[in-house]
């Protein structure tokens, strides 16, 4: 039998522990439960759930009992001293995570699991990547499309060329919060493309010039129009049409997702001709991301090998989306990457 992992969970709120709720009556519920932290921690099964946490005592309690965890914290340095767990999910308000991660890195946690955003600046991205690099941990980040079977069997497609060379991605994820929203969108660009590096980005957002306090951004913004280019030559855009739908296009075919993931659309150009037909698309097993994730960590830990979506890829997505931010705000203006500006924060004031 595989060995099991003890799970603690940092962040009792919706991500943590309660949008499976909001899931329960959907149509695509099939695709996403168990969604929460604590929901996948609990169903997974390289890990037992020993302890949660939140500032909140009530909450931490509630959360407890839900999911019959042995014991709860209002802190969760105590929790990590007292637990030892293995692996951490961390799924608090962002402004807190960065401290969290490094916490948990430097205090002999081996797994993290981090709900996105990241963080709230490069600089906190670039701490917590040297936290974890130092101290050997495992890291997957909750961009749950990654870890998914039908969005890895398109990486799968693209890779083996059946596309021919990619040309673009683009998602269309609507004009949705830059980190709340949008680093699915970020994420999904940055994994059908392959995984390389960015050369720059230019970007468009909404926010009003009182939102601006020095080189903090007082707002989550909305991003308009994002664009990507790919050290590899793929072009990624996001637009403000809404989804979430990712569309490959490449020099033999295309593949778009539709509703969400609810099915793909595959289509092929004949060697003769440029009107593309359709072609179906490989039935895949539909697991949970968040489940994906938490035990793509525990056989990382198994193993040694890197997780499939580790902390320096997040911290890439991330610094996308500060990237189009910091475009805005210099009139338009590309901004190469790595950012020279990673001191901008940007976040809600109750983050």
């Amino acid at each position: 039998m595989a060995k099991q992992y003890r799970a603690c969970l940092v962040g009792c709120g919706r991500m943590g522990a309660t949008i499976d709720d909001e899931m329960a009556g959907r149509p695509e519920r099939f695709l996403w439960i168990p969604y929460s932290h604590a929901a996948a921690a609990v169903a997974c099964d390289r890990t037992e759930l020993v302890a949660v946490s939140d500032v909140i005592a009530e909450k931490a309690e509630t959360i407890r009992q839900r999911y019959n965890a042995p014991r709860c914290y209002t802190d969760y340095r105590e929790m990590i001293a007292q637990e030892q767990p293995d692996i951490v999910c961390i799924a608090t308000r962002p402004g807190s995570r960065a401290e969290i991660t490094i916490f948990a890195a430097e205090n002999g946690v081996k797994g993290i699991y981090g709900e996105k955003p990241l963080c709230c600046s490069m600089e906190e991205a670039d701490a917590m990547v040297e936290a974890v690099e130092k101290h050997g941990v495992k890291f997957n980040y909750g961009t749950q499309r990654r870890f998914m079977p039908f969005y890895r069997k398109m990486r799968e497609l693209i890779d083996a060329g059946e596309l021919g060379d990619v040309q673009c991605i683009i998602a269309q994820y609507g004009a949705s919060s830059a980190l709340w929203g949008l680093t699915h969108a970020a994420d999904m660009l940055m994994y059908l493309a392959g995984d390389p590096e960015i050369d720059f980005v230019q970007g468009t957002i909404v926010c009003n010039d009182e939102d601006w306090d020095g080189n903090r951004l007082n707002t989550d913004p909305a991003i308009t129009g994002g664009y990507v280019r790919f050290a590899n030559g793929v072009h990624g855009y996001n637009t403000a049409g809404t989804g979430p739908e990712f569309e490959v296009c490449g020099t033999k075919g295309k593949m778009r997702t539709l509703n969400n993931g609810m099915t793909c659309q595959f289509r092929k150009a004949p060697s003769s001709s440029r009107i593309l037909e359709e072609f179906p698309f490989p039935e895949v097993p539909r697991e949970s991301g968040t489940e994906m994730g938490i035990k793509d960590v525990a056989e990382a830990l198994d193993t040694g090998r890197e997780t499939q979506g580790p902390i320096q890829l997040a911290r890439r997505s991330q610094e996308m989306l500060m990237g189009m931010i910091e475009s805005h705000r210099l009139g338009g203006l590309r901004v190469s990457l790595p950012m020279t500006n990673r001191s901008l924060y940007v976040g809600r004031p109750d983050w």
